[in-house]
């Protein structure tokens, strides 16, 4: 039975097909373990109440792809279960880091303890990244939660694509994390073993954290131009911290005299490395080698291969190429991810990029590079986006159907070009655009009332987002969404 499923794993990655959802006792994650428009008119605007006019097909430069609706239920299923697949990894991921940084601020006879507790800040600071991953982590969860409560795909995967960024941030910055534990749990055995140069290690921790540092910063704002730029760069910098734990390893293996001491330290580093995020980049501790570099990487029966070792698996690999299709997570994330997986072994390559095959299985394609904005407003460097799909100066209405926080009516904004965006408020004068009943603001709060006359009580907040999808169809408005940048 495995064997068929390899088989079937490899043939549905090459072919970029539709396939089986992962098992999710099958699956084989990045966890840490000690020891991842056409511009309309008022007279041509379609009437929102007649119902054959709210499906139509999306002007090209909207950049989302077209739902099939033969199978729009089945994948919109598959890309959720996709996506709570990813984040079950990254939640694991978390709980395990948690649990390690808790247990070394309980060490007082190792890194704790040691020099009057200079070190606990640096066991603080994996602490406070802690606190952002939560977030990011129970937002992304929250956001997955609201479009599993809503039935139309497009509106699904329009909440799935906000949620992304939130898990692209939470992925890297757990394997960022997972590496700074690792040095944290070599220097906390170290010291309970009786090593005494404490001066030494308080300089490299003090160099290794301002390495760090800019890219949890990085990650942690979330601005999509910064977290594709930390993204790019974290192979080569887990490279360096990789190199350095190697060094100090070492380091401290000769500085422990006594010979039980040195086999217990060595058996410490293999267990520390075995499973973490540095574990394939590192040599063995003697004899002393280089890092592999230049070795190729193969999408293999069981998942991306690099040599007869396996980087991940063929579970991860379509778990990740249906988001990454789908415009949920970007290509730049996964790869990295996989790169650092693989220990960086394809750092010798031009640019570090994947080989085409890795990454033709990742789903990387022209379709798939077009649904992620890539230039300087998708960057977050140009101007804020144009049109809040649910109006702002209703703030307070849409807050007490559960508009707030990261579902708040500032992240459902779109970018239209200026003759779509005056043409759908009645006009460039948005006064007088006010006085047409089909302007926007007042057609869609006329439409959201209404159905609260009808019903009887408020509207619930997946209600409000079916009535608003119906909506921006008929006024061709993409289901893009961006947060709004302005003020």
């Amino acid at each position: 039975m495995t064997s068929t499923l390899a088989v079937l794993a490899l043939a549905l990655l090459c072919t970029g097909c539709t396939s089986w959802a992962p098992s999710r006792g099958q699956r084989m994650n990045l966890r840490y373990t000690p020891h991842a428009a056409a511009a309309l008119t008022m007279a041509s605007t379609p009437e929102p109440e007649e119902p054959q006019r709210l499906h139509h097909r999306r002007d090209s430069r909207d950049a989302v792809p077209e739902v099939d609706t033969g199978h729009a239920e089945e994948t919109a299923w598959e890309r959720t279960l996709a996506f709570r697949g990813a984040l079950d990894d990254v939640s694991g991921s978390y709980r395990r880091l948690s649990g390690e940084l808790s247990r070394l601020g309980q060490s007082h006879g190792g890194i704790a303890g040691k020099a009057a507790g200079l070190f606990v800040p640096d066991i603080e600071y994996g602490q406070s990244q802690l606190r952002w991953l939560d977030a990011e982590l129970a937002a992304a969860t929250r956001l997955a939660t609201a479009a599993s409560q809503v039935e139309d795909a497009d509106m699904q995967l329009a909440l799935l694509r906000l949620a992304g960024p939130r898990l692209e941030a939470a992925m890297l910055g757990s394997l960022m994390l997972a590496a700074w534990v690792d040095f944290l749990n070599l220097l906390d055995v170290a010291f309970k073993h009786g090593y005494r140069a404490v001066e030494t290690l308080l300089m490299d921790m003090d160099r290794w954290r301002k390495r760090v540092e800019p890219a949890m910063r990085a990650l942690a704002s979330r601005e999509p131009g910064q977290v594709e730029a930390a993204a790019e760069d974290m192979p080569a910098l887990m490279g360096y911290l990789s190199g350095e734990f190697n060094t100090t390893a070492e380091r401290l293996h000769t500085g422990l005299k006594n010979a039980e001491r040195m086999m217990l330290l060595a058996q410490l580093v293999e267990m520390v490395t075995m499973v973490s995020a540095m574990r394939f980049s590192l040599p063995p501790m003697r004899p002393s080698a280089p890092a592999t570099l230049g070795v190729g990487m193969v999408v293999g029966g069981d998942g991306v291969m690099v040599g007869t070792r396996l980087v991940v698996s063929a579970e991860w690999v379509e778990m990740m190429r249906r988001l990454v299709r789908a415009g949920i997570l970007s290509l730049p994330t996964v790869s990295a991810a996989v790169r650092i997986q693989a220990g960086q072994v394809m750092m010798a390559g031009a640019h570090g990029e994947l080989p085409r095959g890795v990454r033709e299985a990742l789903g990387d394609g022209p379709e798939v590079r077009g649904m992620r904005v890539t230039d300087k407003a998708g960057a977050g460097m140009a101007e804020p986006p144009r049109h809040h799909v649910l109006p702002k100066e209703f703030r307070e209405w849409f807050e007490k159907r559960g508009f707030t926080s990261e579902m708040d009516i500032d992240q459902f904004c779109v970018r239209l070009e200026r003759a779509h965006h005056e043409a759908i408020h009645g006009g460039g004068d948005w006064k007088l655009g006010r006085t047409w009943p089909g302007e926007w603001n007042r057609m869609i709060m006329k439409a959201l009332q209404d159905a609260e006359s009808r019903l009887g009580r408020l509207l619930k907040r997946n209600e409000v987002l079916e009535i608003v999808a119906e909506r921006m169809k008929a006024y061709y408005i993409p289901m893009s969404f961006i947060p709004w940048g302005g003020p």
